[in-house]
């Protein structure tokens, strides 16, 4: 990921987890790593007897002002899986859900900004036989790089039995635990994303999310929507980003318990 295309206000920024939020995650991830240890190793075990391959998946993801880390998973595909990504791009579920709407990417020509009748706010382009005003294409563009950002698939042919078992509970995510005790991550925050994900959030208003800490639970993750829109995850990514704090981030804590067993995947 190029330094070149992080916004100035987020590339200069300085992005620090204050004394007591910092105590707070050391203390936390601490008593979870001792806790869950043994559950650890039968994991890792089962992990091994299921499929070959290593029981950590280890990739990088940016955090907090666009800083690159290694981040820590039990393996819950097979081996090699993020190469078949491309294969399944016509099952991501982002771009799926906005299909659904009945509003394409390309169709949307009549430009809000644009006086009826009158004159145009910017020079009218012909794309696919389709008149349209510059702005209102670029718009449509940042719209379907928006939602072909973020990946999820449905039932993804990918995940290992063993693997759908600990996501199903959200066993796979607590080697996050050792990211927070390094410092890379904050129990409470925005989700780090992987490369080909935040590569394209560095635009203004997309960006502003990663001022926040990367966390391993955040405002998504608790929202009452089993499926949000690509939109609606940065907006509440910004929203962290600007009202974070010990009470809202004990808030988010408390929600996030019951959701460990809801048997819903949304970290």
């Amino acid at each position: 990921m190029s330094k070149k295309n992080i916004p100035l206000d987020i590339r200069f920024e300085t992005c620090r987890i204050g004394v007591g939020k910092r105590t707070f995650d050391i203390v936390f991830s601490l008593i979870a790593l001792i806790v869950f240890f043994p559950f650890g190793l039968l994991m890792a075990l089962a992990i091994k007897l299921d499929s070959k391959g290593p029981v950590f998946y280890v990739t990088q993801r940016v955090g907090t002002g666009y800083d690159l880390f290694d981040f820590y998973k039990f393996r819950t595909m097979f081996k090699n899986a993020d190469q078949q990504r491309s294969q399944l791009s016509d099952m991501n579920q982002y771009l799926i859900s906005h299909k659904k709407s009945g509003i394409g990417f390309s169709t949307i020509s009549v430009c809000p900004d644009c006086i009826p009748g009158g004159k145009t706010c910017s020079p009218i382009l012909f794309i696919d036989g389709v008149e349209i005003c510059e702005n209102q294409y670029l718009r449509n563009k940042r719209e379907k790089l928006l939602h072909s950002a973020f990946f999820k698939v449905k039932n993804d042919p990918r995940i290992t039995r063993v693997g759908r078992i600990m996501r199903t509970i959200h066993l796979d995510e607590f080697p996050q635990f050792y990211n927070v005790l390094k410092g890379d991550m904050s129990i409470v925050g925005n989700r780090p994303l992987p490369l080909y994900e935040a590569e394209k959030l560095t635009t203004d208003e997309w960006s502003y999310r990663f001022l926040a800490p990367a966390g391993i639970t955040g405002l998504w993750q608790v929202s009452n929507e089993e499926n949000l829109e690509a939109e609606e995850r940065i907006r509440l990514d910004n929203q962290y980003s600007m009202v974070s704090g010990p009470w809202t981030d004990l808030l988010i804590i408390l929600k996030t318990i019951p959701r460990l067993f809801s048997f819903k995947k949304k970290f």
